[in-house]
């Protein structure tokens, strides 16, 4: 069994989501950044942290790409072209859509007060705005970003949606887009997390 270290209102949704997707059984620790908990597993105090094989894996993306290549789902085989496009798409989440949204919650409430820059944020939703552009063109004929198949980069930017409403960032409320992250929250194992994470709260 799998354990995750972290509190489920953070990149901690995307583990348990892809679990969910993989049916393998986890543990949630629901521990928060920076505490004790949170940094007996990892030096910086950053959450999620995979515990597996006596080994304590840190960083989202790489857990998941991890778990996607171990388990052979969800991804496609390293050294292949669909690899290439799939971590790009994986790549364009985490700069484009995550970035606006890290820098403004930075500047929002993680930053000492006295140096955040409260005018960034208007910059950070043009930029979340116009990634959701380039999110409608690389969707295409979808249904999922890598045509019919679902794989981790899905998972990445279906949580940044998530994000994005809490942080009261615009979503399209029509359109492809619309349609796509509708698609990614009926999946039986999005609403098996979201139960997962109700029940830690």
């Amino acid at each position: 069994m799998y354990k995750i270290i972290g509190h489920p209102q953070s990149r901690v949704l995307r583990v348990m989501w892809l679990l969910e997707e993989l049916g393998e059984p986890y543990e949630l620790e629901p521990v928060l950044p920076q505490s004790e908990g949170a940094r007996a597993h990892n030096p910086t105090g950053k959450i999620p942290v995979l515990l597996t094989e006596g080994a304590a894996l840190t960083d989202s993306v790489a857990i998941c790409t991890y778990l996607a290549d171990k388990h052979g789902k969800f991804t496609f085989p390293a050294g292949t072209l669909e690899r290439a496009r799939q971590d790009a798409c994986t790549q364009f989440g985490v700069d484009v859509l995550e970035g606006a949204l890290w820098t403004a919650a930075k500047n929002s409430f993680i930053h000492p007060e006295g140096i955040r820059v409260p005018a960034v944020k208007d910059v950070c939703r043009m930029e979340f705005a116009r990634g959701l552009k380039t999110l409608e063109t690389l969707i295409g004929d979808g249904p999922y970003l890598m045509g019919d198949t679902f794989t981790v980069p899905d998972i990445i930017i279906g949580h940044c949606s998530g994000w994005a409403m809490v942080a009261k960032f615009d979503l399209p409320k029509e359109g492809p887009v619309y349609d796509y992250f509708k698609r990614l929250r009926n999946r039986p194992a999005f609403k098996a997390m979201n139960a997962r994470m109700a029940a830690a709260a």
